[in-house]
């Protein structure tokens, strides 16, 4: 093929030649894509995950079963009734006084049910220094928050009145207020800022406003068109807010990567001298394809999450993917449009204190140059050195302890409402969070059935998996029961866990499980974070293996060639690790915690590591197609491998910083937020980008595909019938017939 002829070939050439030509239809099309997605997804409105459906396991047999009999379970509050100094005890007047005057206050209000006494429960701790009053919010739990406060007033009120006595107030309801109250807010701001940080940052990347618009422009049309899409899909896959915060996370990462990489290439290509038409059609030919490749591979990521079984999960896979998916279409149809419109007036807006940064004359990144030439010209002291250090970082992660954390590891003492917590768990073992044993029968006031439930009462204690009480609760119209056992090991759920297992495996067998027709599923807090966990371990493999799998067939389909795809693999399985060892070295060991604001706590959050391989396996695709692209354009023209590795490193390597220090800036947001769960996603996330931008992409990439050589181009023949998917260089790329091996067949590279 001579150097003259014009090859547009390719879905991302295609599209980005049409949009070119037709400029206002493009940009119409995508307007009126983001508004119809949004209006049709407002008047369609958003279906929540129902905690009955998203929970796994006995927990959600117990959920359905409570469902299905239509009761309503409400928020239950606690008020913990305690001597500060040991001097006043339960049987004295002063403190029968203060649970008096809780109990009448709390009824005063008006919202709450079932208001009991301590004396009537027997729930009074064996030094008699502590009880608790029990009651219900009235209406729905879910919303039990919104009503708490005048209760909540009401006890204050009375503590006033009761100097030596404590007097404080948790429950499910009383969380969700507090909780709400102190950071409700702490996640807009997280969410609202991200915009701005990646602004500023691109400001600087392109020292023109124009230009560093664009990305941001498409990023939050592209979130908003999702928004209004998942309002639409969430009518047949329930979403969550969870799944919103992780879309616009992913959603702000991807969309300003696509149009950052689609909006270098094509101002490189103009300051290499070639019109503007020719440069947006190599842009469109070569970051487009690196685009649609990466987006693909980011797709395939995200539905990992499909696989998990948990509904959570599976929301936020599925709005990931959708977001994804729009930003991807976005960057290969409106930006080559926009860019066609507004042609050198992309460079508007020039911010005069910031200048384009200096490169050589090949428009290379000097920094990189320079490091490129140390790892080239000593490619196995590189791949020892950055491989050892990386291997060495995720040691750690071999250490790794997973659980949902209690409310005192979540918060630490930032709240009053945690050291309540911890004073009602000292008083009372697992009395805050006891399990719930949802009894169903055909008649539960039968005697066997009856017999049955005292006789488990008995065993729970008699186990040792409770101190008790052990309350039940019958529900005789519905032929239910519901028993509430304190599990003895209270907040440290390693040993209240075991006390779920002796319950589950031992007492009920033996008690409830001999009577016929009786189901009986445990479920609470501790048996929901035991069930969560054993139905995460269970899906760690088939999510792992579809997201290796398939990556490692895009990769292969889309550069024709085994080492690419099995290299690509390995090194982002790398990355992925380092992310894991540094989050068990500052959250579970807290080695350095105090740098990031947090402190160890023994423990990673359940769902992170899971969810931390699927977003990182996903977004270090970006770079990672991105990189190779270009260095295999590179080799296309007649380069030798390490020529291209050279060329495709250096000339990349700005556009991956940029990109690098948004996703890092944005990410590390999240972990400036007072929640330890939410600090190790954005730490785990901000490390993990860094170290793939720099150390992997920077050098281990071009040591390794230096010591390969001509292998990294190595595909078998009984491969050569795969789909071949590398056509989408233009041939205008194109300076150099392609290399030809011995008998004159086109090198496969």
């Amino acid at each position: 093929m001579g150097n003259g002829d014009i090859r547009v070939r390719g879905l991302a050439a295609r599209a980005g030649g049409w949009s070119a030509r037709h400029r206002w239809a493009a940009v119409g099309i995508w307007v009126l894509f983001v508004v119809l997605a949004m209006g049709l997804g407002s008047a369609a409105g958003r279906v929540d995950v129902d905690q009955s459906e998203g929970l796994p396991g006995e927990t959600h047999t117990a959920a359905q079963i409570i469902k299905d009999a239509g009761i309503e379970e409400p928020a239950s509050e606690t008020v913990l009734i305690q001597s500060k100094d040991g001097g006043v005890t339960a049987t004295d007047a002063e403190f029968r006084a203060a649970v008096t005057a809780v109990m009448d206050a709390v009824g005063a209000t008006g919202e709450v049910a079932d208001v009991t006494s301590p004396y009537d429960t027997d729930t009074i701790s064996k030094d008699g220094r502590s009880a608790l009053v029990q009651f219900d919010i009235r209406g729905e739990s879910d919303t039990a928050g919104e009503r708490v406060g005048p209760v909540l007033k009401a006890v204050e009120d009375v503590q006033k009145d009761h100097g030596s006595l404590r007097i404080e107030e948790i429950g499910g309801a009383s969380m969700m207020k507090t909780f709400d109250d102190a950071f409700g807010d702490d996640f807009q701001k997280a969410e609202y800022s991200a915009v701005p940080v990646a602004l500023g940052i691109l400001l600087i990347a392109f020292g023109a406003l124009v230009a560093a618009l664009l990305p941001v422009l498409l990023a939050v049309t592209a979130i908003m068109a999702t928004m209004g899409l998942m309002g639409i899909v969430s009518h047949v896959m329930p979403m969550s807010e969870t799944a919103n915060s992780v879309m616009l996370l992913v959603g702000l990462a991807v969309g300003v990567d696509y149009c950052l990489f689609y909006l270098r290439r094509e101002r490189e290509e103009r300051e290499a001298g070639r019109d503007p038409q020719t440069a947006l059609r190599v842009a469109a030919a070569t970051s487009g394809r690196a685009i649609v490749v990466s987006g693909v591979t980011v797709c395939v990521a995200m539905a990992g999450m499909l696989f998990t079984g948990l509904a959570e999960f599976e929301a936020m896979g599925l709005a990931s993917l959708m977001v994804v998916a729009v930003a991807m279409v976005g960057s290969v149809t409106v930006l080559p449009a926009l860019l066609s419109l507004l042609g050198e007036r992309v460079e508007k807006g020039r911010i005069p204190f910031l200048r384009r940064r200096k490169r050589n004359g090949n428009g290379d990144s000097r920094f990189w140059t320079a490091v490129l030439k140390g790892v080239l010209a000593r490619p196995v002291l590189s791949v020892v050195v950055a491989a050892g250090a990386l291997l060495a970082i995720a040691a750690p992660a071999a250490g790794m302890k997973t659980q949902n954390l209690t409310l005192d590891q979540e918060f630490g003492d930032s709240l009053p409402i945690v050291q309540t917590y911890n004073r009602v768990n000292d008083a009372f073992p697992g009395g805050s969070e006891p399990a719930e044993v949802v009894v169903k029968a055909d008649n539960i006031n039968a005697p066997e059935v009856q017999s049955a439930l005292a006789d488990f009462r008995e065993r729970a204690i008699s186990s040792g998996a409770s101190r008790g009480p052990v309350e039940i609760k019958l529900h005789d119209k519905q032929n239910m029961a519901f028993v509430y056992v304190p599990l003895v090991g209270g907040s440290d759920l390693d040993k209240a866990g075991a006390s779920l297992d002796k319950l589950r495996d031992d007492v009920r067998p033996a008690t409830l499980g001999k009577v016929d027709g009786v189901e009986a599923p445990i479920t609470g807090q501790v048996a929901g974070s035991k069930d969560f966990n054993d139905q995460l371990a269970g899906a760690v493999v088939p999510v792992f293996a579809f997201v290796v799998v398939f990556a490692f067939a895009l990769m292969l389909l889309s550069f024709r060639s085994l080492t690419i795809a099995v290299t690509s693999i390995v090194l982002n399985l790398l990355s992925v690790g380092a992310a894991y060892g540094i989050l068990v070295a500052v959250f579970q060991h807290g080695w350095g915690a105090s740098l990031v604001g947090a402190e160890g706590v023994g423990a990673i959050i359940t769902w992170l590591p899971l969810f931390l391989f699927v977003i990182l396996f996903g977004l270090s695709m970006d770079y990672h197609v991105f990189v190779v692209s270009r260095i295999r354009e590179a080799r296309l023209r007649g380069r030798t491998t390490k020529d291209a590795i050279q060329h495709g490193v250096v000339t990349t390597a700005g556009v991956v910083t940029s990109a690098a220090v948004i996703m890092v800036a944005v990410f590390a947001i999240f972990g400036t937020l007072s929640m330890q769960s939410m600090k190790q996603m954005g730490v785990g996330l901000a490390a993990a980008v860094l170290i793939d931008a720099t150390i992997i992409r920077g050098v281990l990439l071009p040591a390794v595909m230096a010591l390969l050589g001509e292998r990294n181009w190595y595909l078998p023949k009984w491969l050569h019938r795969l789909p071949d998917l590398t056509h989408d260089e233009a041939a205008d790329a194109v300076v150099a017939p392609a290399a030809r091996d011995d008998e004159g067949e086109r090198v496969k590279v």
